[in-house]
Order: C-alpha cells, then sequence, then structure tokens
C-alpha cells in the first residue's frame, strides 16, 4: 500500500523531496570545514524543504491527472519554475548581502545547466556554496536526461521528431505504452532508476580519475559534475587553476563526448541508436565541426603569430592547437568551460577571443535526448542532407535519393520538422535580443546575454564579445527575462508549444 502511494506522488513532490535531501550535502562538506553558518543555512533548509514536501505529499496523495500527457509537459515546465525557487532558499541565507531574486537566478542557472553566475568575485561564495551550485547543475543534468527519455520522446519532442517524422506532441504510439500510468513521476521513477547509476558512476569515475591525475579532491569533484551535466560550473573562471594541466583537461574532452550522442546512455529506443558508432550521424558531424573549427582557428592564431614573429615557438604553437581543440568540444556541448591554454593562444598570436565562431557551436549543441542544449546536432544534419539531396535533383532531376527509408524521413519529414523548431529558435533569439534592448542593454550585448541562455552556455557572456559582460551589472528585470530565456531554451519552444496547444487541451 505505501509503494503505491510512493509510485504515485506527483512528480513535483518527489523532486521537492530529493532537493530537500540534497541540501544535507553541502551542509555536511561546510561543517567539516568550519563554516558553521553555511551549514546551518542548508541543515534547516533541507529540514524545512522536507517538512512542507510531508505535507503536500499527504494533500495530494490522492490527485490523478485527467490528461496524462499534458500532465506530464506540465510537471516538466512545473519543475523549472519551482525548482529553483527551493533551491534557491539556503542560498538566500547563506551568502551574505545578496537577495533572494539574485539567489533565484542563480539556481535557475544551475538548474537549466546554463552555468550563468552573478557571483564572479573570487571569495565571495563559499566552498560550500560552490558546491551546491554544481550539485544542482548536476541534478539538473539528471533531470532533462531522464525527462527527455521519460516525457519528450514518447511524444516525439526534444529532437526524436527528426528521426520519427511524426509530428511533434502527438507521439500516439509511444504514449499508449503509459495510458494506466496516473501520474508522470512513475515512469520518471523508472527511467531515473536505470539512468541514475551509470549517471552517478560516470560523475565518480571522473572524479576518481582527475583525482589519481593529481587534482585537488573538491576541484575535482566540481568540475567532474560540471563535466558530465555539461553545466560548467566551476569555483573559478577557467580550468587554468587545474594542477593536472592538459592530463585533466583531455580527461574533460573524453567525458564530453557522452554529450555528443545518447548512444552511451540506455533507454532511449531510436533508430539514431542502430548501426556501428562511426555512422552515426551526430558523431560524425560533432567530430567534423571539432576539426573544422580547430584547424581554421589555428591557421588564425598561427597567421598573427607571424605578424608577432612569434611562429616559430613550436611549445606555444601545441599550446594554442590543444587549447583551441577543447573549446570547440567545450562549446559545441555548451558546457563551457574554458582552457587553461586557450589564454596562451590568444597571447601567442595576438588576437583577441573569435566570439563569433563560439557563439556558433553553442548554437549548433549536442547531441538529441543528452545533456547539451542548443539546436542539436541531428536537426542541423538532417537540415544538411535535406540540402544536399535538393542540390543532387538540381543536377539530376530524376534521380531517386537511397540509403533506406530512414534516410529519406530524415531528409524529408525530419528536415521539416528541424527547420520548423530552427525557425522557432531564430524568432526567439530575435525576440529575446529586442527585450533585453528595451531594457537598455547593447546590441551586441543583448544578442550574446540571448543566444548564451537559450543555448545553456552561461559562459559565452565572458568569451564571446569584445570584453565580458557580468550578470551582476544587469538590472532586476534583465535578469528574470534571462532566467526565463534559459528555461525555454532547456525545454525548447516545441515542448512549450505542445503544452499550450488547444489541441492537447482536449485529450
Amino acid at each position: 500500500m505505501l509503494r503505491e502511494r510512493l509510485l504515485a506522488t506527483p512528480l513535483l513532490v518527489t523532486l521537492s523531496a530529493l532537493a530537500g535531501l540534497a541540501m544535507f550535502l553541502p551542509a555536511v562538506h561546510a561543517t567539516l570545514t568550519d563554516m558553521d553558518r553555511v551549514a546551518q543555512s542548508f541543515f534547516y533548509s533541507g529540514v524545512l524543504v522536507l517538512i512542507v514536501t510531508g505535507m503536500v505529499w499527504l494533500a495530494t496523495s490522492n490527485w490523478r491527472p485527467r490528461n496524462v500527457a499534458r500532465s506530464q509537459l506540465a510537471s516538466l515546465v512545473g519543475a523549472y519554475a519551482l525548482m529553483p525557487v527551493i533551491f534557491a532558499i539556503p542560498v538566500a541565507q547563506a551568502v551574505p548581502d545578496t537577495s533572494f531574486a539574485n539567489a533565484w537566478f542563480e539556481m535557475v542557472s544551475s538548474f537549466t545547466t546554463t552555468g550563468a553566475t552573478l557571483y564572479d568575485t573570487p571569495g565571495r561564495l563559499a566552498p560550500s556554496l560552490h558546491l551546491w551550485r554544481a550539485t544542482v547543475g548536476w541534478l539538473g543534468g539528471l533531470f532533462i536526461l531522464v525527462a527527455a527519455t521519460a516525457i519528450l520522446a514518447p511524444m516525439n519532442l526534444g529532437g526524436v521528431e527528426v528521426m520519427s517524422g511524426r509530428a511533434p506532441g502527438r507521439g500516439a504510439d509511444g504514449l499508449s505504452q503509459i495510458t494506466r500510468v496516473a501520474d508522470p513521476a512513475q515512469r520518471f521513477l523508472r527511467y531515473t532508476l536505470l539512468l541514475f547509476p551509470i549517471y552517478l558512476g560516470l560523475t565518480l569515475l571522473l572524479w576518481l580519475l582527475l583525482m589519481v591525475a593529481g587534482e585537488v579532491n573538491f576541484l575535482a569533484l566540481i568540475h567532474a559534475m560540471g563535466t558530465v551535466s555539461t553545466s560548467g560550473i566551476g569555483p573559478v573562471e577557467d580550468l587554468s587553476a587545474l594542477s593536472t594541466g592538459l592530463w585533466g583537461e583531455a580527461l574533460i574532452v573524453l567525458f564530453l563526448m557522452l554529450a555528443v550522442t545518447r548512444r552511451f546512455m540506455p533507454g532511449m529506443q531510436l533508430a539514431l541508436m542502430q548501426g556501428p558508432l562511426h555512422r552515426d550521424p551526430e558523431v560524425r558531424l560533432a567530430v567534423f565541426l571539432v576539426l573544422l573549427t580547430t584547424v581554421v582557428l589555428f591557421f588564425r592564431h598561427f597567421i598573427g603569430a607571424i605578424g608577432e614573429e612569434a611562429s616559430d615557438d613550436t611549445i606555444s604553437a601545441l599550446r594554442a592547437l590543444w587549447g583551441t581543440f577543447f573549446m570547440a568540444v567545450s562549446f559545441l556541448t555548451t558546457t563551457g568551460y574554458e582552457s587553461g591554454e586557450w589564454a596562451a593562444a590568444r597571447s601567442w598570436s595576438g588576437l583577441p577571443s573569435p566570439g563569433l565562431v563560439l557563439l556558433g557551436l553553442a548554437i549548433i549543441g549536442g547531441g538529441v535526448a543528452t545533456t547539451a542544449g542548443g539546436v542539436k546536432l541531428l536537426r542541423v544534419y538532417a537540415l544538411f542532407r535535406h540540402g544536399e539531396r535538393e542540390l543532387e535533383r538540381l543536377i539530376h532531376p530524376s534521380s531517386i535519393g537511397g540509403q533506406g527509408q530512414q534516410a529519406r524521413r530524415l531528409r524529408r519529414e525530419g528536415a521539416y520538422f528541424a527547420w520548423l523548431f530552427f525557425m522557432l529558435f531564430a524568432l526567439s533569439i530575435s525576440f529575446g535580443t529586442a527585450v533585453l534592448a528595451l531594457f537598455g542593454l547593447p546590441f551586441e550585448n543583448a544578442l550574446i546575454l540571448t543566444l548564451a541562455a537559450l543555448s545553456t552556455t552561461g559562459q559565452l557572456a565572458d568569451l564571446a564579445g569584445a570584453s565580458p559582460i557580468r550578470y551582476a551589472d544587469l538590472g532586476g528585470l534583465a535578469k528574470a527575462f534571462l532566467a526565463m530565456l534559459m528555461v525555454v531554451g532547456r525545454l525548447e519552444t516545441l515542448a512549450l508549444l505542445a503544452l499550450f496547444a488547444p489541441s492537447s487541451w482536449q485529450r
């Protein structure tokens, strides 16, 4: 009886209980590091959240949704509305001279794996608060992984519609498996039990490898969380403080491959998962983009170094090559970690940061149903194959496109839905830039901040412009609007349209 009641618990109640339990981790860390005030803030907040959650659980134990599919999407949107408020409670108490609105913005950024921070002043946050930011980002990465499998995939959302060829939000075949489910929490719990051990195991493995390579335990844990969740959260602005140097960055790049394709994670039964790895469209496109970016930017730095008369410095050239490669992988997966050699590459050539290239990589984003944001590699690949086929038809109008039914569906229906999403994404960029410009921001800053929020790559504000943009200098309305854009970028506009479409109200 108790098991059935727990399985019937609404998703938001389950998530709030997990948030309360997670607060005890920084509380323990703060206690061990003699930060009593911080420890009390997290401990009392965790107890308060658990008590309130228990009361809400008792009040909603008999609640049943009328529309399961719409309830799933509503719970997904509600999670991004409610959870940052809960996460912000201990932050507002533990951080001196801050407001609850700033703490809420910080938690929205962390939970959406954006990684933007208001507290960029060194020493402003205690180590336990950095651990909390990384933990919230890690939980946000796990949440979107499970949601993509349990909620978005059966409804042909989140990029799945490109392979299935079915209309987004109308995955009747997929939803037929869960018509008997009273609430999405049951399906969500099932996939959480499937993905959580692997997600946790990968994080612990990277943490162990970074420590073996010589990194400090605390920094290794935060960077492991920030890498696996692609949040890019860390106590320092770049990875130059890593004791492991290039070895640590190489380990991070290796684990960032998890954000390129879902093939390394279970629970996604798609045509995308079939065939050998080297024929995976997302992997092939990611390799091509990373290599192209690395070569182009390296030669850009090399030409600049000729003007600086430093082109014969082999060590500096190799460091510049690695820094360029790392940045390409980091921003393509929307992680946003800055290589410790990136500054060396710019000083070697004397050229500024190629912000437009980083913006382009972040817009493309990572793989479908991964923790990465952006447009997604599969959508870009579908548009590329469609354009390739149209050029073939211009030369040979009577030709027939081959490579099987799956490839034809990708070039036709898949490309159509990819183009639809791309147009919605472009409209979101235009709208976001216009609103931020109305708030008094320069056009370039407004564009960069909009792209940083929609692509969930908050570090673009530091690297994409001529000069860094500080989130702390923004007004209250601009921060609130950027937080909304982060949620839109994380959930994607197609999912929001499917939630608010009148057709979904009738089912």
